[in-house]
């Protein structure tokens, strides 16, 4: 894998300390510099009135947009409810093999479900969709390890299932 850096860039409020724990893992996983860059944009431009969401494939392309460095792997952090034409919702998405991606919160909490809040579910959940996503983004594919963090989520119940570590599969085919 050729070194390169990555750039969490955020919309909305995140805390501190939780972006630095994500900073720190995501690190971990790729061994490469990550670094932070808040973002505020108007988001009303990508929210479709009919589905009461957010348009995944809108807010990709504006990422994809943002030209930080010409080596960095970008993915936009959010707090909104994520879609994309062909699904009811989406918890993120990238370009795969390209240098953009994006990952929201909102579907990974518990409060959605019916269930009692869990900070610490919610921050594993959010780790391991952007390493996911960044994943696509250096080339993997969905892998079919079942701890593997490439392994595809449909539901919040497929990502509390896996780890936020790549398996070893994974790893030798980016070259880490």
């Amino acid at each position: 894998m050729d070194k390169q850096s990555i750039i969490l860039v955020t919309h909305g409020h995140f805390e501190k300390d939780f972006l630095l724990e994500i900073t720190d893992d995501v690190k971990q996983e790729f061994l490469i510099p990550v670094s932070i860059r808040e973002n505020n944009i108007d988001l009303s431009g990508f929210y479709d009135e009919i589905r009461r969401q957010y348009d995944g494939n809108k807010m990709l392309k504006e990422i994809d947009s943002m030209h930080f460095s010409t080596d960095a792997k970008k993915i936009g952090l959010y707090r909104v409810d994520l879609f994309i034409p062909i699904l009811t919702y989406i918890f993120g998405q990238a370009i795969y093999k390209g240098n953009s991606g994006i990952a929201s919160l909102y579907r990974l909490k518990n409060e959605q479900y019916g269930m009692t809040q869990d900070e610490d579910l919610l921050f594993s959940r959010f780790r391991k969709v952007i390493i996911h996503e960044l994943g696509h983004t250096f080339g993997l594919k969905h892998c079919y390890v079942p701890t593997c963090v490439m392994r595809s989520s449909t539901y919040v119940e497929d990502i509390d299932q896996k780890w936020h570590q790549l398996c070893s599969n994974c790893r030798d085919e980016i070259g880490l």
